[in-house]
């Protein structure tokens, strides 16, 4: 079983609703979800593209996936999760926009939150303990040769290359793409997405998603709402 530490918008956030149905699968309760109809892309397009994403879950990653260190137990990290979730006080992200990331689609902020920055690298740092050292082989396979110096050095000390000064927030929608495919991907996903992204996201609990198996689509685990439960009773 493998762990992630993420942020992802509670299960009944219209922005969650939209994932649900661009990426065709549920991430609260793992259940298929129809993919919208959408003028320009047919269903077994968007199931196509979304194949990756759709595994992984709709999400922004914090704590990258890891195995659980075999000193530790599941219990003990949840209530750390849950008493340090408690410690971080909730706040509204800037606005999220639909962007092309390399080769794929996302979900990126429209300017930089210094707030979510510290908190991704706080977690980081916070479970970093949880986490079972990288074999060699799982080192391989994040392809260490293509990654910047500071990337390597994070792959090593961190278990991600994409961590700390390297963290940039994204919420992934498809697999990698052709450039042919780009235009059409981008119109459909402005199209699916517009009439949720005017809403302002608060970025208000911390998910813990689970891979059951090797290969197996990722899921919420459990959500962690972040401050102090006596502020959390008078809201």
């Amino acid at each position: 079983m493998r762990y992630a530490i993420h942020f992802t918008p509670p299960s009944g956030d219209p922005l969650t609703l939209a994932a649900a149905g661009w990426l065709g699968r549920n991430v609260y309760s793992g259940e298929a979800v129809e993919h919208p109809a959408l003028r320009g892309l047919g269903v077994h397009e968007i199931a196509f593209h979304t194949a990756l994403p759709r595994r992984y879950g709709f999400h922004a990653t914090l704590k990258a996936p890891f195995h659980l260190h075999s000193d530790l137990v599941e219990a003990a990290m949840l209530r750390d999760l849950m008493r340090f979730a408690g410690t971080l006080e909730p706040f509204e992200l800037p606005r999220l926009e639909i962007a092309r990331l390399g080769d794929f689609f996302g979900l990126v902020l429209q300017r930089p939150c210094p707030e979510l920055d510290y908190l991704a690298a706080a977690v980081v740092q916070e479970f970093d303990a949880f986490r079972a050292p990288l074999t060699e082989a799982e080192i391989e396979r994040r392809n260490p040769e293509g990654l910047s110096a500071p990337q390597f050095a994070n792959l090593y000390r961190w278990g991600h290359p994409y961590v700390m000064d390297e963290f940039r927030f994204h919420m992934p929608l498809t697999g990698p793409l052709a450039p042919f495919e780009f235009p059409r991907i981008e119109e459909a996903l402005r199209a699916h997405f517009a009439p949720v992204l005017s809403e302002p996201v608060d970025f208000s609990n911390l998910a813990l998603f689970v891979e059951k198996e090797p290969g197996a689509p990722f899921q919420v685990h459990s959500l962690h709402p972040m401050g102090r439960i006596s502020a959390r009773k008078i809201a």
